[in-house]
């Protein structure tokens, strides 16, 4: 059964910057694409990074907004995908979800408990 086990939330005031981790269980971790979301109050849950992660295919890829801030990356040996959070702003606040897999087109089966980012001064 696979489980993914967010991490590294709290308050951080703008500007700042986080790491989230995600823990991931019961799945081949070495060629697993996973991925983070987010949703904030009153808004829909909306994409942030994808790590894509197969045999052959290796990339990284992200939401515009969050291009240039926001990092993602993953441990094969720790079994864990990490989000770097850079400059944030007060927008980023939300709950952020570790997702699996990344498949394009299709919404990931398994999905963290989320962990809580507040922005505030």
């Amino acid at each position: 059964q696979v489980q993914l086990v967010e991490s590294g939330g709290g308050l951080v005031q703008p500007r700042g910057s986080l790491r989230l981790s995600c823990a991931a269980s019961g799945v081949t971790f070495s060629r697993y694409s996973l991925g983070w979301f987010r949703q904030a109050p009153g808004k829909e849950r909306e994409f942030v990074a994808g790590i894509r992660w197969t045999l052959t295919v290796r990339n990284t890829y992200y939401a515009d907004s969050m291009k240039g801030r926001f990092t993602i990356s993953k441990d094969n040996a720790k079994n864990t995908v990490y989000l770097q959070m850079n400059s944030l702003k007060p927008e980023d606040t939300a709950v952020y979800y570790c997702a699996a897999p990344m498949i394009e087109g299709t919404t990931p089966d398994y999905w963290g408990q989320g962990t809580q980012v507040t922005v505030s001064s």
